[in-house]
């Protein structure tokens, strides 16, 4: 892994944003973060939608406030993305966590994911937050991994309720 830079979401990298997208679908893996699915046709709106989330504007009922940020490798191309949730609700308690990231599926295996997360903790900690919650699926070895090496301590691991995987909970304290 080469120099990295994390950025809020830009107008600009649409051809970057949607060839990550693209990668997922290709492969047939669900979109992490959620908000890579979200509506994005108007490209600049959805950036402009993204960064005002962070500020908790325009949020749909239920959502809490939450910041979306970009991993740009060297080549300014988007490897990584982290969606930050500021608070948590019950749902996001015990199946959400405060924290979402997701690596190209290209760029996999390089050292991103741990990047985007460290740096996304980071963020959490800016804005006081003084624990964290990240759950990855318990066969997601490799995130399980990634959370472990950001200080993670596994809390629980419990069934997610009408699905058949379970769900690998962890705090992270940050000091």
């Amino acid at each position: 892994m080469g120099p990295v830079e994390l950025i809020a979401p830009r107008g600009d990298l649409e051809f970057s944003h949607r060839a990550f997208v693209e990668e997922f679908r290709e492969r047939g893996e669900e979109l992490v973060p959620w908000v890579l699915g979200e509506p994005s046709s108007d490209f600049a709106e959805y950036a402009a939608r993204l960064n005002a989330a962070a500020k908790g504007i325009g949020l749909a009922p239920g959502l809490v406030p939450h910041s979306t940020f970009w991993l740009l490798d060297g080549a300014g191309e988007i490897v990584a993305v982290s969606n930050l949730r500021h608070a948590l609700t019950d749902y996001l308690l015990e199946w959400g966590g405060h924290i979402g990231y997701g690596v190209r599926p290209s760029m996999r295996g390089k050292g991103y994911a741990t990047e985007i997360l460290r740096r996304t903790l980071k963020e959490a900690h800016a804005i006081d937050l003084r624990k964290v919650r990240i759950v990855c699926d318990k066969d997601n070895t490799a995130s399980a991994r990634v959370i472990l090496r950001n200080g993670g301590q596994l809390d629980d691991e419990q069934p997610m309720p009408g699905q058949r995987r379970i769900v690998s909970r962890y705090w992270v304290s940050l000091r």
